[in-house]
């Protein structure tokens, strides 16, 4: 049976096919940074409101240099994602813009096997072949 982590990840990509097409269109005439901060600072507003309701402030252990560093790295990362993703959009078609940024799908799973030692089987590195492919045959122009 598929664990708890399925209903997040679905619920996750939902709300990534929500985001593309809300972004594009939100973003219609403003320039793609100042979108990116108006975003950025409404995940942050919920966050702190998510964060202070559950009164999660105070971490179980203390963190160590390790994982905060990690983190804020973590954090520039996805920082720069946004900005590209929005100059993007900006660009492009949100059909050929999201399909090119699920690359990530494929990188991650390089990146696991290569950083994080993770193993995948030869059927999960068929499913990541054919994601890559799918990128492709979604985002070449006819």
């Amino acid at each position: 049976m598929v664990g708890e982590w399925a209903f997040w990840a679905l619920l996750s990509a939902g709300f990534a096919a929500a985001t593309a097409v809300l972004a594009k269109a939100g973003s219609e005439g403003i320039d793609p940074d100042l979108a990116t901060l108006v975003r950025t600072a409404v995940v942050l507003v919920c966050l702190v409101a998510l964060v202070t309701a559950a009164g999660k402030w105070k971490p179980a252990e203390p963190l160590s240099a390790r994982t905060i560093l990690l983190l804020v790295l973590s954090g520039l990362a996805t920082g720069a994602s946004w900005l590209c993703y929005f100059r993007a959009l900006k660009a492009g078609d949100v059909s050929k813009v999201a399909p090119v940024d699920k690359l990530s799908v494929v990188l991650v799973a390089v990146f696991a096997a290569v950083f994080l030692r993770e193993r995948l089987s030869g059927r999960e590195w068929l499913g990541v072949g054919l994601v890559a492919a799918g990128v492709l045959v979604l985002a070449l122009k006819r």
